[in-house]
């Protein structure tokens, strides 16, 4: 932990007074704003360019400020909660009065959680309030990590960042939609489906389209610069070369299986073969791979299991519709 008691409450300060401040939690830096404050929220969207049609996240400090700021509350939620906070898990239940329609996209349902990080919880402590936070970057782009990724794409655009190390997980929350009469998850993030699945007793869909939306559905999204294109693992390193030979700078996800594998290309990752660290590193490596000048990232997905799940989403949407390799 980072930041300084002085730092948390200049940053708690600046969201009273309808700024913005970049901050830290276990999943990546988040762009916050007083979930109450209409113009705050309304602020959020117009720096990172997202459409308005887009619901936040608003964050607790805790699972007892849930009543506060949502209704009808079904006992899974409870449950989960329960489980799950603070944590990377997002539910989504019916808007309370305190919220916004500006943070949830115009929806009556509202995406909650209570992240697991020191800094965040303390300035959610000093603020005593929801903050409205989606990732601290360029609609669509890659999510920051680290406050040198915010500093670097959002520049002055941010009032405050707070800095709080390396986010830990690495990827976005899970969104479960709890509003209906079986719970689904939206999207796939740093709870596994297995852990959710056990705690509920049942097993859970993870639908490709929702009638509810959700941060992250964008079909092109946590995209960098580079264009990205998925291949299978045996693939990667054919595909790779094939590119380079073509005349593009190839970046390369090198599978572990394949991790001795010698590859011609601009510039080569390799994936870590716990799934954890590959989460963990996954925005890292897309943002290196740019820095490094890459115009093309050949990647395989994952085993879809655990947080290989969640990967597999981010690298998908990575990709987005996109022609193949030529």
């Amino acid at each position: 932990m980072k930041a300084r008691t002085s730092d948390i409450e200049k940053a708690a300060a600046v969201l009273r007074a309808g700024g913005l401040v970049a901050l830290p939690t276990e999943t990546v830096y988040g762009l916050g704003a007083n979930a109450e404050d209409a113009s705050a929220v309304a602020r959020i969207f117009q720096v990172k360019g997202r459409p308005p049609s887009h619901p936040l996240i608003v964050h607790l400090g805790g699972a007892e400020h849930l009543d506060d700021w949502v209704e009808d509350v079904p006992a899974a939620a409870r449950l989960l909660a329960e489980h799950f906070w603070p944590g990377p898990l997002t539910l989504v239940l019916r808007r309370g009065r305190r919220v916004p329609l500006e943070a949830t996209g115009g929806l009556e349902t509202v995406a909650v959680r209570v992240p697991d990080h020191p800094v965040a919880l303390a300035l959610l402590a000093a603020f005593g309030g929801g903050v409205t936070a989606p990732s601290a970057n360029r609609f669509g782009s890659v999510s920051p990590t680290t406050a040198d990724h915010v500093r670097a794409e959002l520049g002055d655009a941010v009032d405050f960042v707070l800095d709080g190390g390396p986010c830990e997980v690495g990827v976005e929350s899970t969104i479960v939609d709890v509003t209906g009469e079986i719970p689904s998850i939206l999207r796939p993030g740093g709870v596994t489906r297995e852990a959710l699945e056990a705690v509920l007793g049942c097993p859970l869909a993870v639908p490709s389209t929702s009638r509810v939306r959700v941060p992250g559905q964008h079909p092109s999204h946590y995209a960098p610069q580079a264009r990205v294109v998925l291949v299978e693992p045996e693939k990667v390193v054919a595909e790779a070369e094939l590119a380079q030979d073509l005349g593009h700078r190839v970046g390369v996800f090198l599978p572990p299986a394949f991790a001795d594998a010698p590859v011609k290309a601009h510039a080569v990752v390799a994936v870590p073969a716990s799934a954890a660290d590959y989460a963990r590193g996954l925005y890292g490596f897309l943002r290196e791979l740019d820095q490094r000048g890459c115009d093309l990232i050949i990647a395989s997905l994952p085993v879809e299991e655990g947080l290989g799940l969640a990967i597999a989403n981010r690298l998908r949407r990575a990709a987005g519709p996109r022609p193949s390799v030529g």
